[in-house]
C-alpha cells in the first residue's frame, strides 16, 4: 500500500512541476520546476529499483540544470533587485518545496527497503537478474540488445555538436591567426638567444 501512495505521491509531483516548468513565465522559475521533476523522476527509479538512473537523473540532469540557470543568468537582462526581492516572497513556498522534496527523499528510501516496485506486472518481480547489480543489467542491455540504438544516439548528438561549431563559427578579420605548422616547426635556436651583457649596459632589444 506504502508503494502505491509514494508511486502516485511522485508521479503527481512529477506531472505537476512538469507543466507549471511550461506554464511559468519567468525562466529561472521554470528552471527551478524542472529541477523539482527531475528529483520526483529520481524517486520514481528508486522505486522501480533502478537507483543508477536516479543518480543520473541528479547528477546528469540537475547538474546541467544548473549550469542552464547560469547560462540563463547571464543571457538574459534579468533585474536582479526585482529578483532579489521576489525571492524574499516566495522564501516561505521555497521552504515548503524543500520539505518537501526531504519527505519525498524518506518515503523513497524507506518504501525501497521494503522491496522492489512492481508495475504493470501481475507478480512482483525485479527488474535487475538475480546476481547481477542494477549497473551491471543497465550496461548489459545497451551494449548488446541496444548497441545499435546506443551508437546512433552517439552520432546524433556528435552531429548535433558539429553543427553548432559551424553555425557559430565566424571568420575574425581582426584577430590574426595562428599559422600552426610554422610554430611545430620552429627549431630552439630561432626561439629564444643566449646573449651575455656587459655589466652596466643592459639588455638590446
Amino acid at each position: 500500500m506504502i508503494q502505491a501512495i509514494a508511486f502516485y505521491l511522485f508521479a503527481t509531483m512529477m506531472i505537476t512541476s512538469g507543466a507549471v516548468t511550461i506554464l511559468a513565465r519567468n525562466p529561472v522559475h521554470s528552471v527551478l520546476w524542472l529541477i523539482l521533476a527531475f528529483f520526483n523522476a529520481a524517486g520514481l527509479m528508486v522505486l522501480a529499483g533502478a537507483e543508477f538512473i536516479a543518480m543520473l537523473l541528479i547528477i546528469v540532469y540537475v547538474g546541467a540544470v544548473a549550469v542552464l540557470f547560469l547560462f540563463v543568468v547571464m543571457m538574459l537582462n534579468i533585474d536582479f533587485v526585482e529578483m532579489r526581492a521576489g525571492f524574499i516572497r516566495n522564501a516561505p513556498l521555497g521552504v515548503v518545496l524543500g520539505v518537501v522534496l526531504f519527505v519525498e527523499l524518506f518515503v523513497g528510501i524507506l518504501v525501497r527497503s521494503a522491496g522492489d516496485l512492481a508495475i504493470g506486472n501481475a507478480a512482483s518481480v525485479s527488474a535487475v537478474p538475480a546476481g547481477l547489480s542494477n549497473t551491471a543489467a543497465i550496461g548489459a542491455l545497451l551494449y548488446t540488445h541496444y548497441l545499435f540504438e546506443f551508437e546512433a544516439a552517439g552520432m546524433i548528438l556528435l552531429v548535433a555538436m558539429i553543427g553548432a561549431i559551424v553555425l557559430t563559427h565566424r571568420q575574425r578579420s581582426d584577430v590574426r591567426g595562428q599559422n600552426v605548422s610554422k610554430q611545430v616547426a620552429r627549431r630552439p635556436e630561432e626561439a629564444t638567444i643566449n646573449v651575455k651583457p656587459e655589466i652596466g649596459k643592459g639588455v638590446s632589444l
